[in-house]
């Protein structure tokens, strides 16, 4: 079993392919975990790209259902996965890679972009969640329900009480755009993107298509592309061309 450690974080991780490397981040909220790739997204990029890239994903830290663990970090949460996500790129001697994330993989993958500008070559936000005003504390609420009690009753280290501060610095600090970081940060980003846009509760359009307005070298697939499969298809086609685009030769 691939796993990755620093200190008192164990990452479990899996490959799939040869190229050039692409990090793949599941969707599931603080629950994404790799199983999530095959039963919960449209389209599975260790399978349906690996013919071309490295691909390499892994459990999300303290996902209920993963194998990754560590400290939640109370202060500094999405900074401890992306501690966690650009340690394993140097666990495995990767200094440059593409990444796609689906659902918190947006929020993430915003944060990577302010972290490690230099080493993410393209970036896909897929399906990602983001700030809705009708339900502006839904995913405060969905976690204290589905992450923070199970987590908490396994870890004699970790109380509710962490788990709602946490989720109060993850999700209310920045809780009108894409949670991560702040509308200014996405307008300076020259690191090209393609944004896969949903509409659901958690995957609002509205963030979505903003940020894509943005950042300066942003671009979106076509909407609604998750349905019928066929439209899935044509959406991975245009992922395909966006990464072998911006692949380093």
């Amino acid at each position: 079993m691939p796993v990755y450690k620093r200190g008192s974080v164990e990452i479990y991780y899996e490959e799939a392919g040869s190229g050039f490397p692409l990090l793949v981040i599941p969707g599931g909220g603080l629950n994404a975990n790799i199983e999530y790739l095959s039963t919960r997204t449209p389209f599975n990029p260790m399978t349906e790209l690996s013919d071309e890239f490295r691909c390499i994903t892994m459990d999300l830290r303290n996902a209920i259902g993963g194998k990754s663990s560590g400290p939640v970090e109370v202060n500094r949460p999405w900074d401890s996965y992306c501690d966690d996500q650009l340690g394993l790129m140097d666990h495995l001697g990767i200094d440059k890679f593409l990444v796609i994330g689906f659902c918190i993989g947006g929020p993430f993958i915003w944060n990577m972009l302010k972290r490690a500008p230099e080493r993410v070559v393209a970036a896909v936000p897929a399906t990602p969640s983001g700030f809705r005003a009708e339900v502006p504390d839904l995913f405060y609420r969905n976690n204290m329900k589905n992450w923070a009690p199970t987590l908490s009753e396994k870890r004699p280290d970790v109380t509710m009480e962490m788990c709602s501060d946490f989720l109060k610095k993850m999700y209310f600090e920045n809780n009108d755009f894409v949670f991560s970081v702040t509308r200014d940060f996405v307008r300076t980003v020259k690191t090209p993107v393609l944004v896969m846009p949903d509409d659901t509760e958690a995957h609002p359009y509205g963030p979505a298509e903003e940020s894509a307005m943005l950042a300066p070298n942003a671009q979106m697939t076509f909407f609604p592309w998750k349905e019928p499969k066929a439209r899935v298809t044509l959406a991975v086609r245009h992922l395909r061309t966006f990464l072998r685009a911006n692949t380093p030769r």
